[in-house]
């Protein structure tokens, strides 16, 4: 494969040619890097690329003689795809590197420089990638991150193909944890299952550490999963993309204790007796009802699957902030929140004074109006844990609709 960039910093490059199993591609000739430099092009005697931009505005431009001239002096190779990188491109994917790995022999990079480029430079590319959702100093970076993802997928360049079908991105699920040895560092030991010699468990184990990994760092991934995988009936299937309402329920308790924050509907109260709610994140019984609500109504399991009590990146982690990805996971799936009326259960603290404040920040939260968002208080009459002060219960309900229901 013959791989060419067009770049002010062919310098960036070089690093590619002594990296690893590429660097070694690259010596064994499974694919070839060229660089072009577009002021070797310019014609003028300062080598000028750049230019102040039409209109005004702050910073310069590249200019576009210079890079087509180098476009244009790069030879041609049968199925050549010209790739333009730019904030403004369709993110990149694991399988836009294996369609460029297997589908052409020539990938010519154009790497952007300066404030931006002209915008006639567009014309030369037949795709505009992005690495996401962020902007750097030029297009040298994501260029080479393109690169390795093509040149490690290329025949020979790794020692077995099932090393590329396994890994995270392959297919929608994230990769499984892996392990060596030592069996046991620093208290920290390799699950049982992998070394029980039982191939069928440990290749079971492995498929529900995909699904939980997924759900839990990437549930828009999983959510994408869910509708491929769905059968007719459920959802994702034909039936459930006829449905035009999902009707879901949530519940969840968390016990009172001394030394944490009282927090319900984003809401830092007062109890009492200095009582606050017991959990992993800030434990905010009322959003986590809602969200395992609109989980439910899309069949999708409850919190605890996404946001696991025992993962680090959760604690203490704001409930609203949550509750957002869930939001974004419906909408992800093609629905919207209708409304969404929630009862908390508690003796104490008042909740009557502060409901108001509760409904405009779930609202907020998710893109509603208040009057979509419904909350009641009631007592247990000190009866069961509630009633008892033990802790505080939340009981949801949702409604989603498809935006075409109106």
């Amino acid at each position: 494969m013959r791989l060419d960039v067009v770049s002010l910093a062919p310098e960036a490059f070089a690093p590619l040619l002594g990296l690893g199993v590429i660097g070694r591609a690259f010596a064994a000739g499974i694919a070839e890097l060229h660089v072009h430099n577009p002021r070797d092009f310019a014609t003028d005697r300062y080598r000028k690329v750049d230019d102040i931009p039409y209109g005004g505005g702050a910073g310069m431009v590249l200019k576009p003689e210079p890079v087509f001239a180098a476009v244009e002096a790069i030879p041609v190779v049968p199925r050549r795809r010209v790739l333009l990188m730019s904030p403004q491109g369709k993110p990149l994917t694991q399988a836009d590197l294996r369609r460029w790995a297997s589908d052409y022999e020539q990938l010519l990079f154009l790497c952007g420089h300066y404030e931006g480029f002209d915008e006639r430079i567009r014309s030369l590319a037949d795709e505009e990638v992005s690495i996401g959702d962020f902007v750097l100093t030029g297009g040298e970076l994501p260029a080479a991150t393109i690169i390795n993802g093509v040149v490690r997928l290329r025949p020979g360049t790794v020692g077995t193909q099932a090393c590329l079908e396994d890994e995270s991105h392959s297919t929608l699920l994230l990769e499984h944890p892996h392990y060596t040895r030592p069996a046991d560092f620093r208290g920290m030991a390799v699950p049982a299952v992998l070394r029980s010699g039982d191939h069928g468990a440990i290749a079971r184990w492995r498929a529900e550490q995909q699904l939980q990994r997924t759900a839990a760092r990437r549930p828009d991934l999983h959510a994408r999963w869910l509708v491929q995988e769905a059968p007719a009936g459920q959802t994702g299937g034909h039936h459930g993309r006829s449905m035009q309402l999902r009707i879901g329920n949530g519940y969840d308790i968390h016990r009172l204790v001394p030394g944490r924050p009282l927090i319900l509907g984003g809401q830092t109260l007062e109890h009492p007796a200095g009582l606050g709610l017991d959990g992993h994140s800030d434990a905010d019984v009322l959003v986590h009802a809602l969200m395992d609500a609109l989980l439910g109504a899309l069949s999708l399991g409850d919190i605890g699957l996404y946001f696991p009590p025992d993962d680090p990146q959760w604690k203490g982690a704001d409930s609203l902030q949550l509750l957002q990805q869930v939001v974004a996971l419906v909408a992800e799936r093609g629905w919207r929140v209708g409304n969404v009326d929630a009862v908390v259960v508690a003796e104490r603290p008042k909740l009557k004074p502060h409901i108001t404040a509760m409904r405009a920040a779930i609202a907020t939260c998710m893109g509603l109006d208040p009057d979509q968002v419904g909350i009641k208080a009631t007592t247990n009459e000190q009866l069961g844990p509630t009633g008892r002060e033990e802790g505080i219960a939340c009981h949801a309900v949702a409604l989603l609709q498809r935006p075409s229901a109106g």
